[in-house]
């Protein structure tokens, strides 16, 4: 059985249980952002009736001062509190909580002055108590409300009085008088900057910005881009590798096992004569012309993501200067990648599990701060399911450690369980099954996974509506009005959302029936392209961005609602802000083909509107207003004209 502590000085009766949020109990980091709160509760008690107090606390990893901020009590000793990192740093928080004996005397001075004329005993235990207060300020405000209690001679109504005196009880908690203060474990926190929660992705190839037909592009002809891509209202714009391509095993068009003369490769099968992971393809330019290309995104108010692909050519330097990193076959050849069915005869994995994996691991590590020292602040990683789970944590925590402000997304469309190790890890955002989910059922399922289960607490969705791999049944059968419905779909359901260039061309061309690869896929050739070319999307992606930009509530996890509707292929759901003050209301027609109907039902007592009021509804994406009065509405859905609509509801 277990002793009682043999120094009660360090004793508490208090219990702290079921700190939330957590993930691991402690093993992994929270995921926050600066200026966002972090709701923050656990299970406090203890034996008795004594009242308790609590606070959140917290504090900069790399600072010993904590800061604090008062929880409060909801049912069933569940305690919640608030707090606001203000820097993109790492963090640490926890959950202090103690007696309260001023607020537990007055308690039971109040009961005991109902049948008590009068109460010395109490008269002494409150002096007693006031007495204890320390700090210059308390103690003399204690000091001031002990001389009052005496006055009382002990006197029920007398002391009543000054219990019932709203200035003893803003007095009390400024007292810090505190028996029996216990702690929780405290918890981490990574702290990112706002673009690790909210942000706009445009997949594109340098290689194919040439305004000429056929020409290889450059990083100049990606600067004229900008301008372009900023009015559709993106953020980040994200390169696939732009290094030197390897000769040996090239990829031809269409993926093809033999690549002709002027074939250009694939960008994933990194490395050649002319350099690895940290040089660029000299087609491109410099890195003087890198350079130039993110400084311009930065003037237009947008970033670069850089693809980060940890797997070699054949050609790539490290194939010579390094053979012990691969993993060879016993005729002492390297065995190429594979994920059956697919085979990749142009990229050598690297084997982080070798002998020498100490040094590969910092080489990879030095590509990650060679492209950090180059304005890189993000880094789009190429399927880390496929290497140790523990480097990426190595990694990330090694690299985040002096620049917290570099952001990794995770490009793992793998088993759940994988996935949701490498959010735990470190990732900063995650590649999703969004691509796949088109049913209400598989859509509202899979987002109330996202938002409203432990996940949240690690997990930072990005959902991209398509990506060079990915081209999904519902795209190539469902022509534009898929597009457009998945577009407003990715938009507003999750913070963060990306395109893969052509999308908004609504090109959706298969190599075959069954297969999800394009047919002339940009991976192996240079597309000619014209982005204005009609049946462009571009002004409904120029509207819904906009939309987000302008309303925070499109900026946030966590705070989705589905709203029912009666008709299968009809989607709604609202989401609003902390103060309620931005509410969305979305309403997506599922199905590409056909006009649907349906009774949606607005819970407007959450929005504070009672049944006889008028409410405006502003739709973001056409401008057009409606008034509507109480929680039951109609709506009709033609894809011909769009995919739904998107409301801003106004009180």
């Amino acid at each position: 059985m277990p002793t009682p502590p043999s120094d009660l000085r360090d004793f508490s009766p208090l219990v702290i249980e079921n700190l939330q949020p957590d993930v691991g109990a402690g093993r992994f980091n929270v995921k926050g952002v600066a200026g966002h709160p972090v709701r923050v509760s656990a299970l406090v008690y203890k034996d008795g009736q004594d009242f308790l107090g609590a606070s959140v606390i917290w504090r900069r990893r790399d600072r010993v001062q904590w800061e604090e901020s008062p929880m409060r009590p909801l049912e069933n000793d569940v305690w919640e509190g608030v707090f606001t990192p203000e820097d993109n740093a790492a963090y640490v928080f926890s959950v202090e909580a103690w007696m309260d004996p001023l607020t537990s005397w007055a308690d039971r001075t109040r009961k005991k002055a109902g049948v008590n004329e009068s109460l010395p005993i109490e008269l002494e235990e409150g002096a007693a108590l006031l007495g204890m207060c320390r700090g210059k300020e308390a103690a003399a405000q204690a000091s001031r409300w002990a001389e009052r209690l005496m006055r009382t001679r002990g006197n029920s109504a007398d002391i009543l009085g000054m219990l019932d005196d709203p200035e003893f009880w803003n007095f009390v908690p400024k007292a810090k008088l505190r028996f029996f203060v216990a702690r929780h474990e405290e918890r981490p926190i990574m702290v990112d900057r706002p673009r690790a929660l909210f942000g706009t992705w445009y997949e594109m190839f340098p290689r194919s910005q040439a305004a000429v037909p056929g020409a290889h592009g450059t990083f100049k002809d990606c600067i004229r881009r900008i301008a372009d891509i900023r009015e559709m209202g993106f953020d980040v714009i994200y390169l696939p590798p732009i290094h030197p391509i390897g000769i040996t095993n090239r990829k031809g068009r269409n993926n093809a096992l033999k690549a002709g003369p002027k074939d250009v490769g694939s960008p994933w099968g990194i490395g050649s004569a002319e350099g690895g992971h940290m040089a660029v393809h000299p087609k491109l330019g410099t890195l003087k012309d890198f350079e130039a290309f993110a400084a311009a995104a930065k003037d237009a108010g947008m970033e670069i993501a850089l693809d980060f692909a940890a797997q070699c050519s054949p050609d790539h330097p490290y194939v010579k200067e390094h053979p012990e990193w691969f993993r060879r076959l016993s005729d002492g050849t390297i065995r190429y990648a594979e994920n059956p069915p697919k085979k990749y005869q142009d990229i050598y994995p690297l084997d982080f599990m070798c002998v020498n994996r100490q040094e590969l691991w910092e080489e990879m590590k030095r590509i990650v701060l060679f492209w950090a020292a180059k304005g890189v602040r993000i880094f789009r990683v190429d399927n880390p399911h496929t290497k140790p789970l523990l480097f990426w944590r190595w990694l990330i925590d090694g690299v985040q450690k002096d620049h917290p402000d570099i952001l990794f997304l995770a490009e793992a469309f793998t088993r759940p369980s994988v996935m949701k190790f490498l959010a735990k890890a470190g990732f900063t955002q995650s590649y999703t099954y969004f691509t796949w989910r088109n049913s209400k059922w598989e859509l509202t399922t899979y987002l109330e996974e996202l938002n409203h289960t432990p996940m949240r607490n690690y997990f930072r969705p990005n959902f991209f509506t398509n990506t060079p791999d990915i081209l999904q049944e519902i795209l190539q059968k469902g022509g534009p009005p898929a597009f457009r419905m998945r577009l407003v779909l990715a938009a507003t359901l999750s913070a963060s959302y990306g395109i893969y260039s052509g999308y908004e061309l609504c090109e959706n061309t298969a190599t075959h029936e069954g297969s999800e690869e394009y047919l002339n896929s940009e991976k192996y050739e240079i597309p000619s392209r014209d982005w204005h070319a009609p049946g462009n999307i571009r002004d409904l992606i120029a509207a819904v961005n906009r939309a987000r930009h302008d309303h925070p509530a499109l900026q946030q996890n966590g705070n989705i609602e589905f709203i029912p509707t009666r008709n299968d292929a009809v989607l709604a759901h609202v989401k609003w802000d902390d103060g309620m003050t931005d509410i969305i209301v979305t309403v997506v027609n599922l199905d590409p083909y056909a006009v649907q109907e349906d009774q949606i039902q607005l819970p407007i007592w959450k929005f504070g509107i009672e049944e006889w009021q008028t409410f405006e509804m502003r739709d973001l994406l056409g401008g057009d207003k409606y008034h509507w009065k109480g929680r039951e509405h109609y709506v009709r859905l033609d894809p011909s004209l769009g995919p739904g609509h998107v409301f801003h509801l106004k009180k």
